[in-house]
């Protein structure tokens, strides 16, 4: 059991460690790592060095408490993970806090755990923090637990005291979904049972505790039939490459299978599947990969790639249970970001079901959650987000809550699949600010009547073009052009909006895209009331000017290409942006770093020439007069 290297990659394994504060948890897997070889010299002289300055003889949770916090109050606040590998498998161990005030900590460490060790002291038994513990182990889905009986040298090698906790918590337990559970008794202090057998416990006859994490079967936990596949960044390194890059966190991705994108539903089929290594032709969990289709689908990050035939499914209301983070108690009056996978919008929590009393699992009516109590709850999102239940799929049914003001992650919650949306006892008046409902309420000011009052029935004038290229002079042009005419116009100008509208976007291309969409609804909204609009924005990639498209209309959409190169655009640069994208000083500018895709069907001009714009003005109005 003890180490050799094996040249094939063994299986790697999660393990999270919980249990109450003084339990032993970093000192059993300080204990692992020295048994197994698996210490650097350097590691052991800085925390013999440390035990030295306490007075102390070598203490093995020296090897995990990192911080000098944790090592002058003797007990764990950050999680620690440590890797190590044995001859049949290779380990990613989190060594969690267990004091109360820090179990968020423990949340964390816990959530991609595919086995759970439960330290109990054998002097104190079962603690609420352990019960605390367990339960949301088991809240987090993790299906194998193995319960560490510690300091069995305190307690003379009792069999009768082992024998006896293992009746209490097996009673405790009882209550939870736990689908396998183990028992060992162990002292971490002198290693009795931890790697190898105990001359002091010959009464126990099962495997050590290594023994156990190298022989659990965890291969079937992981969901092999559901495809999940969250973009996380669209990769466009040149005109010809189009990928979606993310991490498969369920199912199976192969090349020429079908594949539906959410929430657009379009499909289409895998075309190839790359890697930093290459292609490949499969791709399953957890791999990170670029995926390429056979066809251009609008798709940005957040969107969803997933069997037409399995389906997530997709809503503004669920329910859940949430593990509270905060100092400050949760709030049904407040909004909050809600974080799944790749994709991020508001929400608000409307219902407060039940809090859960961990020690004896009872239900109790509540009014708010305080730190570190768990609850079941009702969510309402501000957009439909696409999720599973957490029991069936981890990975989709998983979110976190954060604060808006101070960006703070205030709960951890898991989706239950219980009841419909339609059937969650939710007042509408409660969220209805969150529901979308654009045709409830219509203008009673017919468009007939809007446009017997306009001289133009009203468009939305696109025009895109390189920096510099001339389209805010074109449009400002153009808008008083239409007014001599009696329009009712106005300019979207992208860099006032910049300032306004669109100030907490960066240059990146998905806030680039949500930067544009946003202008097109404003644009789509004046339409309505009968104004003509002219954007004039970069909107480098077809897709981004597609998406204007249909939320303005195609029939009143048009398009505008400021056609002038690269190279004039850089000679007439009076601030110097070329200059510093060329220098690496500016990121994703247009033509330089980034790409611009020429629009193929819209109205060309070129803007170096003043005579050649009056004359395209004066034809356009012409045209817009007519309709």
């Amino acid at each position: 059991m003890i180490l050799t290297m094996n040249k094939e990659q063994p299986t790697l394994i999660r393990i999270s460690t919980a249990g109450s504060v003084d339990d032993g948890k970093s000192t059993l897997i300080g204990r692992l790592l020295h048994d197994s070889h698996q210490i650097y010299s350097d590691q052991m002289r800085a925390a013999t060095s440390s035990a030295q300055k306490r007075g102390q003889g070598m203490e093995f949770a020296f090897l995990m408490d990192g911080l000098k916090a944790e090592r002058e109050q003797g007990i764990t606040i950050d999680v620690a993970y440590r890797y190590f590998r044995t001859s049949q498998r290779a380990f990613i161990i989190a060594d969690t806090p267990g004091h109360e005030q820090y179990t968020r900590n423990m949340v964390t460490g816990a959530s991609t755990a595919d086995i759970a060790v439960i330290l109990v002291d054998a002097r104190k038994g079962l603690l609420k923090q352990s019960k605390r513990h367990t339960f949301i182990a088991n809240l987090l889905g993790i299906k194998h637990m193995i319960v560490a009986v510690n300091k069995m040298d305190l307690v003379d090698w009792s069999q009768a005291r082992f024998d006896e906790l293992v009746s209490e918590f097996t009673e405790f337990a009882a209550r939870l979904d736990i689908g396998d559970l183990r028992f060992v008794p162990i002292s971490a202090l002198h290693g009795d049972l931890v790697t190898k057998s105990s001359k002091n416990m010959t009464w126990y006859e099962g495997s050590p505790l290594l023994g156990l994490m190298e022989s659990i079967y965890v291969g079937g936990d992981r969901n092999m039939v559901d495809l999940r596949f969250p973009v996380q960044w669209v990769c466009r390194p040149n005109q010809d490459y189009r990928g979606y890059a993310g991490q498969v966190v369920s199912g199976i991705l192969r090349t020429g299978s079908e594949i539906m994108a959410l929430p657009s539903g379009k499909t289409s089929k895998v075309a190839s599947i790359d890697t930093y290594e290459g292609p490949i032709e499969e791709a399953y969990p957890p791999m990170s990969v670029t995926v390429c289709l056979e066809d251009e689908l609008d798709i940005s990050r957040g969107d969803f790639l997933v069997a037409p035939a399995n389906r997530p499914k997709s809503g503004r209301l669920f329910e859940a249970m949430i593990v509270w983070m905060d100092e400050a108690n949760l709030s049904k009056d407040s909004s909050y970001f809600i974080k799944m996978n790749t994709s991020l919008c508001k929400s608000r929590v409307v219902e407060l079901s039940y809090r859960v009393d961990v020690e004896s699992l009872h239900r109790q009516p509540a009014e708010t959650l305080a730190l570190n109590e768990i609850g079941r709850v009702v969510v309402a999102t501000h957009i439909p987000i696409h999720y599973d239940a957490y029991s069936g799929n981890r990975a989709t049914g998983c979110f976190i809550l954060i604060d808006e003001l101070n960006h703070h992650t205030v709960a951890a919650g898991m989706i239950i699949d219980r009841a419909p949306e339609d059937q969650l006892p939710v007042p509408v008046e409660t969220w209805h600010e969150l529901h979308d409902t654009p045709n409830e309420h219509k203008s009673l000011v017919e468009s007939a009547a809007r446009l017997k009052r306009m001289a133009l029935a009203a468009k939305t004038i696109w025009i895109t073009g390189l920096v510099g290229s001339g389209k805010r002079e074109l449009a400002y042009q153009l808008e008083k052009a239409l007014w001599e005419k009696g329009a009712i116009v106005s300019v979207l100008d992208g860099g006032k909006l910049r300032h306004t509208l669109s100030s907490g976007l960066d240059f990146s291309s998905d806030d680039t895209t949500e930067h544009l969409r946003r202008a097109a609804e404003t644009a789509h909204l004046m339409n309505d009331a009968g104004v003509t609009v002219i954007c004039a924005f970069v909107s480098p990639l077809t897709a981004q000017r597609e998406l204007a498209r249909q939320i303005i209309g195609a029939d009143q959409f048009i398009e505008v290409h400021a056609d002038v190169g690269v190279e004039q655009c850089e000679q007439t640069d009076r601030h110097g942006l070329y200059a510093k994208a060329r220098s690496g000083l500016i990121k994703n500018l247009a033509g330089v770093n980034a790409p611009f895709e020429r629009p193929k069907n819209a109205m060309r001009i070129d803007t170096t020439h003043q005579d050649d714009i009056d004359v395209f003005i004066q034809s356009l109005v012409a045209q817009l007069l007519q309709n």
